[in-house]
């Protein structure tokens, strides 16, 4: 039998397993269930499914492609990252739960005003459905190019827009009565499937260089792959002290600052629960990426010692696991791991958007509709949701050139930043701030175009703030807040 139908077969009894969670878990008709689990969700389980959630696909496909060009550079950004969850163990998380907020925006319309809470939740669904289109793209990506035979330009739209119709329908399914108490238990399930994948290609490819498990991390520092830390160029995007700034705003936005991670947080029993949670999360997001790069390490070690070209970045993993005559074993748990990956950051991401419009948008109180017209709205609510992200993942195969984990990271500093700044200003200026509030969305849309025209002019010069961006965006936003705040004080 083929690699295809034994991971086919793997596949179909994995979905099949999803749908039976989802309808073990999916029994309430309430918002209050779909957004926040009823608050009953265990600690650890929300942990686990957050290092899924965190990585998926892109870290699953990218990272370890990324070591060809930035070494283990990426780690820089990953230290980072512990300082922005600090932040949100220490300052946002304590305040979430103490307003008790179903939606984090609402805390910007208690502070601020209602243009505030409708322009951060629009930022919300602007930002999660690129990041989760982006995500689901690179997964659908390598499905297309690798198993399914090559067709005409016709043919493979035709093929993509399949495929991406099949992975929405499938998380729609088993997320759309349940919502995030499925989520926690299915992204528990999925995180270990992606993790299984890749501890077995470390191994297995390891095996296949004559390493053996002790032998594997001397050979990664010898393969002059491994270089953490880039101080060089000042003005490199990627210089260390760029990518540690920006790791660490991008954890407190991408995190602290996103429903979608700060609703599984928001559904554990209680603080300490969530900040136990955070804690162990963080910790071992740090060693699963190292295990990743180091993937990416062997992975480029196979490549050169079978003389195989590496290609394109992003589907590196996949032609080693698939076409690097490594048994059955590894294609069938590479394909396996790719699908969990793409849905245990898609299906949050679906679940909380859905939340967002309804609580946000719509108004619908998470303590209530628990009727069968307000499920009926929510399930309505939540196939739009998923149909607008499959758009979003043909727009951007139309136009994308770059790596998927750059390309998310770039446009995270244009979409995230307006929320740094506008929480940053409700944290350090307790409001209401009426007049203010009616110029919120012109700062918040001016601020990341005057970003954006400073990297320009910065890159001309010969530096650039690389992923740095981010907090450069939130600056700017926060300075058009205190100067129109200012501004409204004197009128």
């Amino acid at each position: 039998m083929h690699v295809e139908w034994w991971a086919g077969l793997a596949v179909l009894g994995y979905l099949g397993l999803l749908l039976w969670i989802g309808q073990r878990t999916g029994k309430s008709n309430s918002m209050a269930d779909f957004s926040v689990g009823g608050r009953r969700s265990p600690w650890w389980a929300v942990a686990f499914g957050m290092v899924g959630t965190s990585l998926s696909g892109v870290t699953f496909l990218s990272v370890p492609g990324w070591v060809g060009e930035q070494g283990f550079g990426y780690m820089q950004m990953v230290i980072g990252y512990l300082f922005g969850y600090a932040a949100i163990i220490g300052i946002l998380l304590p305040l979430y739960y103490r307003l008790k907020l179903t939606s984090i925006y609402r805390f910007l319309g208690d502070r601020i005003g209602n243009n505030a809470y409708k322009t951060g939740a629009a930022f919300f669904l602007l930002s999660r459905s690129i990041g989760a289109a982006f995500r689901l793209y690179l997964v659908v990506l390598v499905l297309n190019e690798t198993l399914l035979p090559p067709t005409g330009v016709a043919g493979g739209w035709i093929r993509l827009t399949a495929l991406i119709v099949l992975v929405l329908g499938a998380i729609w399914a088993y997320t759309r009565q349940g919502g995030i108490a499925t989520v926690v238990w299915t992204d528990t399930l999925q995180t270990a499937c992606m993790l299984l994948a890749a501890a077995a290609a470390v191994w297995l490819i390891g095996q296949e260089l004559g390493l053996g498990l002790l032998d594997i991390p001397q050979a990664i520092a010898a393969s002059g792959h491994s270089q953490w830390w880039f101080f060089d160029d000042w003005g490199a995007p990627h210089h260390g002290v760029k990518d540690l700034v920006a790791g660490a705003f991008i954890a407190l936005c991408m995190t602290g600052l996103d429903q979608d991670m700060m609703q599984k947080n928001l559904s554990c029993r209680n603080l300490k629960d969530a900040q136990t949670n955070m804690a162990s999360f963080s910790v071992v997001l740090v060693f699963v990426n190292l295990m990743f790069l180091g993937l990416g390490a062997l992975l480029l070690m196979h490549a050169a010692a079978s003389g195989m070209e590496p290609g394109k970045p992003d589907l590196l993993f996949a032609r080693v696991a698939l076409d690097g005559g490594l048994g059955l074993a590894l294609p069938v748990l590479f394909l396996l791991g790719l699908v969990a990956a793409a849905l245990s950051s898609a299906d949050s991401a679906l679940t909380a958007l859905t939340t967002s419009v309804c609580v946000d948008f719509l108004g619908i109180d998470a303590e209530g509709q628990g009727t069968d017209a307000g499920k009926s709205q929510r399930q309505r609510i939540h196939l739009w949701v998923s149909m607008g992200v499959g758009a979003l993942i043909l727009i951007f195969h139309a136009v994308n050139d770059t790596s998927v984990i750059a390309a998310l990271f770039k446009i995270a500093g244009y979409t995230y930043g307006p929320l740094l700044g506008l929480f940053a200003f409700a944290l350090s200026h307790p409001g209401p701030h009426p007049t203010l509030d009616r110029w919120i969305p012109a700062v918040a849309i001016l601020a990341p175009v005057t970003g954006w025209a400073l990297e320009q002019f910065a890159v001309s010069q010969g530096f650039s703030f690389g992923f740095a961006l981010l907090p450069v965006n939130g600056f700017l936003t926060w300075l058009g807040a205190w100067l129109m705040a200012k501004i409204g004080e004197k009128a």
